[in-house]
């Protein structure tokens, strides 16, 4: 993982404008596959990502915002937490994480009036909706580090603390799920009377299993991707 993020930085000043262009557009395509596979995830009710897990929990408050609208919030607080972490050393070129962000919002919620009329009652259906979540989320993932311009918010924020203290992305990344999934069952006893609420199982199955998505992915696209948007 450390050695993809790492590449995304080279040969950047190297591509033309078209070439740029191609990959900021293949960049919001993965962004709506990506908030695809969180609402799919959601309509499932077993949990979401752990990166997603926060948000989820506060969209269950009653007359709170969407989950598309707590994501924003949320993706904004990691790149807040950025700049505070890497003052002098964060490029403004990183503040186009927060457009994104409210795009990706945006896609969440739509996202989730697509699947909004797909029967999710059983528990064998909710679990199908977790694993086609977490199946789409993995190729949005794979299409987004096939596009190499920019990361998303909470990878952005955990390369910064493992730049910072130089630590091993992968166990910072580890790290940071787990206090995203702590977070969020403890807003969820503080919210809901001490019961947990938003953070299940799914959230379990969707960290172990959304990265060997990614990996299958990248094998089977990277390919015919760098293709078509290399000039």
């Amino acid at each position: 993982m450390k050695i993809l993020i790492e590449s995304k930085n080279e040969g950047k000043t190297k591509m033309s404008k078209k070439e740029t262009a191609k990959r900021y557009v293949l960049f919001i395509i993965s962004l709506f596959f990506s908030a695809l596979g969180v609402a799919f995830t959601k309509h499932g009710e077993l949990g979401v990502s752990p990166i997603s897990s926060v948000a989820n929990v506060l969209s269950c408050t009653k007359g709170g915002f969407s989950l598309g609208v707590w994501l924003i919030i949320w993706n904004c607080v990691l790149i807040l937490g950025q700049i505070i972490i890497l003052r002098k050393e964060f490029r403004l070129i990183q503040l186009l994480q927060i457009p994104l962000s409210f795009l990706f919002g945006y896609f969440t919620d739509f996202g989730l009036w697509l699947v909004g009329f797909i029967p999710a009652e059983s528990y064998i259906m909710r679990l199908v909706m977790v694993v086609v979540g977490i199946v789409i989320l993995g190729f949005g993932v794979s299409l987004s580090v096939s596009a190499n311009v920019i990361m998303n918010s909470g990878e952005a924020f955990v390369k910064a603390i493992a730049d910072t203290a130089n630590k091993n992305f992968g166990n910072v990344k580890i790290a940071f799920d787990v206090s995203c999934v702590v977070l969020a069952l403890i807003l969820s006893l503080l919210l809901f009377d001490f019961t947990i609420v938003g953070t299940r199982e799914g959230t379990v199955i969707s960290a172990l299993c959304t990265g060997l998505a990614v990996k299958l992915f990248q094998r089977l696209t990277n390919e015919p991707v760098n293709r078509l948007v290399i000039d």
